[in-house]
């Protein structure tokens, strides 16, 4: 996981936003994501996460920038410290036997310092408490969370966190951002309580789920920002929306794995390109408005809607391993851990040596797409 110093990176006009999609293990592609950025001198001013990307940013948000990486590593080798096994022999097909064999010692036995599983399960719980609600206990994870992020420094607001969860009464998104509310453990954990795994987390009176059940990608939250600012966003998905045509029964699961939470992410940029570039030329226009006319209702609700600011998107998103099955996201073994963030860096690396992103400059309005990471193989 060595990341190598690049070249100066362009100057800093922008605000620079990370959003991290949830995906489970493959959150350590994440990890390799941040190394690679901040070593190209692209930390952010803003961390949005769901489920393990909450987690991610969460230790991004809650350290200082030289113990950020120190941090990330810490908490992906002690969710891998009990697979530390590596496959007997080389192949892809025995590859996938290794990650299946993994993931289900992960599912029986737990994660150091993440979950384990409840004894005899949740039968000893009376019905409607959280803890009987999931078959495995989170506490772990709130002490990892209390050790290795300082909320003092987040609820400091040095840098933006915004974490999304879903209220279960109501089945509304909902956002906990620091600049609007204190952020615990807690807010953390609910963003990442998937069921019927993890149990769900009370805060305030209510209880809240995994925010990946509506969205999985935080994506559109930072888009809606009012007033939005010029904005350089760094979009790190953990599952591609393209993928093959299945071939068995499990490659089924998989597939349709990818495509629920991948969330769409081109095709919600494609969107958002649209409807800026409208709002663009809504400001254009108001702007060419006669004074008199600027004080109509109409006019001014126009205006309300306009936005020129310029919003550059970079897609980074992990690509499919031939090798890859359907518990892809809950195989902790060291070596996959150590794959994924490995893959961060490479397609952070491959982005920035593309001559697209080199000869990139500033842009003055609308939006700008970046997606080149292995782009041959997209």
């Amino acid at each position: 996981m060595k990341s190598k110093q690049k070249s100066d990176s362009p100057t800093r006009t922008e605000q620079n936003v990370l959003v991290l999609q949830g995906g489970g293990a493959l959150g350590a592609y994440q990890a390799g994501v941040y190394e690679e950025l901040a070593a190209n001198g692209h930390t952010p001013d803003w961390v949005s996460g769901i489920s393990i990307g909450a987690i991610n940013a969460a230790l991004i948000a809650g350290n200082t920038p030289e113990r950020r990486v120190e941090r990330l590593r810490t908490f992906w080798q002690t969710v891998s410290s009990n697979l530390l096994a590596e496959p007997l022999i080389p192949g892809e097909q025995a590859r996938s036997f290794f990650n299946e064999a993994s993931a289900s010692f992960a599912a029986a036995f737990g994660l150091p310092g993440f979950f384990q599983p409840r004894s005899p399960f949740n039968a000893s719980f009376p019905s409607g408490m959280p803890e009987a609600l999931g078959y495995y206990d989170t506490e772990p994870l709130r002490q990892t969370l209390e050790e290795l992020v300082d909320f003092d420094l987040i609820n400091a607001k040095k840098i933006r966190l915004s974490v999304g969860a879903v209220n279960i009464r109501t089945g509304n998104f909902t956002y906990f951002d620091n600049y609007q509310q204190p952020i615990g453990p807690e807010h953390i954990m609910a963003s990442g309580a998937l069921p019927p795994a993890f149990p769900p987390v009370e805060i305030n009176g209510e209880y809240y789920w995994d925010g990946g059940i509506v969205s999985n990608t935080p994506l559109q939250y930072v888009l809606d920002e009012v007033p939005r600012p010029d904005m350089l966003i760094f979009q790190a998905d953990l599952f591609s929306a393209r993928g093959p045509m299945p071939k068995t029964i499990l490659d089924v699961t998989e597939r349709d794995k990818d495509i629920r939470y991948s969330s769409r992410t081109r095709l919600n940029t494609d969107v958002f390109r649209h409807s800026q570039a409208l709002r663009s030329a809504a400001h254009r226009l108001v702007e060419k408005l006669p004074k008199e006319l600027k004080k109509d209702p109409d006019a001014q609700a126009l205006h309300a809607l306009c936005c020129d600011a310029a919003v550059t998107i970079v897609h980074l998103i992990h690509r499919r391993k031939n090798y890859f099955t359907q518990s892809k996201d809950f195989e902790f073994s060291r070596t996959s851990i150590e794959d994924h963030w490995q893959s961060g860096m490479v397609d952070v690396q491959q982005t920035f040596d593309h001559k697209d992103w080199k000869t990139r400059k500033k842009p003055t309005a609308d939006v700008t797409v970046f997606d080149l990471a292995d782009k041959a193989e997209d």
